[in-house]
């Protein structure tokens, strides 16, 4: 298990690895701390703050996914605690002593609008949060709070959860692919390929159209 208590997100240099993603997912869902999951927010905010100025738009998105999904934990957490006093024996030692889930709110340092901004977050749909967070324009904390607000039903189609979610992801995979190949030249930039890039090139696109071919004759 992954030790949360001094989880911190990386350097700016190092946030632009891929893995450094799902690490932090890795480290949000394990996490079992508000405070820490508030914190874990917080530097994503001044990660993306910083993405933003310097026009790293990849940054930005992975920092802006990262905070959705630490508020949404936290609310996750709130959520574990009744709203009226009671006492809970699995929750850590100030969230068993009673207390309600406005005064352990209070005691993570979370604002009475950060801790319902949470609890809204965590009340979206898992499948419906994750297609959201994952999309190539990531929603606002305050946007998701506004859809947990409404508990929108998704119509999952006759499938569980875990099929609806994987069509999603298997979708959203070309069509990003399909923005990332636009955003080139093509002319341009095949002219000034050499030949082992070319040949590399030619390699790569077989395999995928060999997939596309195995997908067009089953969709």
């Amino acid at each position: 298990m992954i030790n949360t208590d001094h989880a911190t997100l990386p350097s700016i240099q190092d946030a632009r690895l891929p893995e450094t993603y799902d690490r932090a997912k890795t480290a949000l869902a394990e996490c079992s701390r508000i405070d820490e999951c508030q914190s874990w927010a917080d530097k994503a905010a001044a990660l993306a703050s910083y993405a933003r100025q310097s026009k790293d738009d990849s940054l930005r998105k992975m920092a802006d996914r990262i905070q959705a999904r630490a508020i949404r934990r936290a609310g996750e957490l709130l959520k574990q605690i009744p709203a009226a006093p009671g006492t809970r024996t699995d929750l850590g030692t100030a969230q068993s002593q009673g207390l309600t889930r406005t005064q352990v709110a209070d005691e993570a340092g979370l604002s009475e609008r950060q801790r319902k901004t949470a609890l809204r977050v965590a009340d979206v749909p898992e499948p419906e949060f994750t297609s959201l967070v994952e999309s190539d324009a990531p929603p606002t904390v305050t946007k998701l709070a506004e859809i947990g607000t409404k508990k929108q039903l998704v119509d999952l189609k006759g499938r569980d959860p875990k099929e609806f979610n994987k069509s999603l992801h298997f979708i959203a995979l070309f069509d990003r692919h399909l923005k990332k190949c636009s955003e080139y030249e093509i002319e341009q930039t095949t002219a000034i390929l050499t030949t082992e890039e070319r040949a590399e090139l030619r390699s790569i696109i077989n395999k995928i159209d060999a997939i596309h071919d195995q997908i067009m004759t089953r969709v």
